[in-house]
């Protein structure tokens, strides 16, 4: 009989697939809070609480997380994981029904070193940047870019500047621990009514990349609108344009595009040097593809980008790499094809 596993890995790796697959929040929140109750608990008096049928007493493990750690605690991978281990080495299906991934976009994929926008439980984010950080590093990135919020998202627990700068003392011991995979300090700072930056100036020009994005008074008419967006684009804090049409287009929150003079602003990003995110959430895809196609022909560059708030989000890639192919967008404008050494030199620039 093979040795115990680990009942931790297995929860962790449930909540991953679960993630990756766009399953609901609640359901991937009762397997990583499990592990985070277990993680506290030595193994042994697991295997005790296991024999006994008591693990059901303690907070967060409900029938189906016990199982999967009885399972775990006897050497079998849990019935749970198997099913989803089935399909795991497949490409992440794409949103919508649509065709499944074509050679290019698995191409540019490939090509990608790395996520620009990127969130933890500093701010709106399901797990720690450390959590995260491993997760990107599992798929195969070089690097992860941290935005968490910036202070006005009061409802995403935006940082303030001091929370923000405690945050970049953790990143920095994180990245002795984990080089040679390197987190790279940001944030989503938040577009305010006169375009103006969501954060003090000296801590946006410490970080390595800031991404700037439109949350509030997405319904502002089409004039205001532009010049908000245009004076957050000439901030030379700038380096990315955010989600830029604030759309929803399934779930609950399913909203129309912000309006805006789509023409003057993508001519301001390709004039300073202001990368336009391909924003690959499902319920995103923004821009749209007509839009994504006018950004093209502007000249600007571009950020393919999952805006993940749990770990098995940043496996959403795809989605962008599909939508920039079919809309022309050259490998060589899209930036998080670089290494980090060479993202940093450009957002330095």
């Amino acid at each position: 009989m093979s040795g115990p596993r680990d009942p931790v890995d297995d929860l962790r790796r449930i909540a991953f697939l679960m993630e990756r697959r766009h399953e609901a929040t609640y359901r991937v929140r009762a397997f990583r809070r499990a592990a985070d109750v277990l993680s506290e608990i030595p193994v042994d008096s697991l295997q005790r609480r296991a024999e006994l049928g008591t693990l059901r007493q303690l907070p967060g493990i409900g029938e189906k997380t016990a199982k999967v750690v009885t399972q775990s605690l006897a050497g079998e991978l849990p019935d749970y994981l198997v099913g989803l281990e089935s399909t795991a080495g497949e490409p992440v299906p794409l949103p919508g029904g649509t065709d499944g991934p074509t050679p290019a976009g698995v191409a540019l994929r490939h090509a990608l070193r790395g996520d620009c926008h990127t969130h933890s439980t500093w701010s709106d984010g399901g797990s720690p940047i450390r959590e995260m950080a491993l997760a990107a590093r599992d798929l195969g990135h070089e690097y992860m870019v941290l935005t968490d919020h910036s202070p006005r998202l009061t409802v995403a627990n935006g940082l303030t500047a001091e929370r923000l700068r405690a945050q970049l003392v953790e990143v920095a011991l994180l990245n002795d621990e984990l080089a040679p995979f390197r987190i790279l300090t940001g944030i989503e700072v938040d577009i305010l009514d006169d375009g103006a930056l969501d954060q003090e100036e000296e801590l946006l020009a410490q970080l390595d990349l800031v991404v700037a994005s439109v949350h509030s008074k997405l319904r502002m008419p089409a004039g205001p609108m532009t010049e908000r967006m245009l004076a957050a684009v000439r901030n030379p804090h700038t380096d990315v344009l955010g989600h830029c049409t604030g759309r929803m287009v399934t779930g609950s929150r399913e909203r129309p595009e912000s309006e805006f003079d789509a023409a003057a602003v993508f001519a301001a990003c390709a004039a300073e040097g202001v990368a336009v995110e391909i924003n690959s959430r499902p319920e995103r895809l923004d821009p749209p593809k007509r839009l994504l196609r006018q950004a093209v022909e502007a000249g600007c560059v571009f950020t393919i980008d999952t805006d993940a708030h749990a770990p098995g989000q940043l496996d959403w890639l795809p989605f962008g790499c599909e939508r920039a192919v079919a809309c022309g967008v050259p490998t060589g404008r899209v930036l998080n094809t670089r290494d980090a050494d060479a993202l940093l030199a450009w957002t330095g620039a």
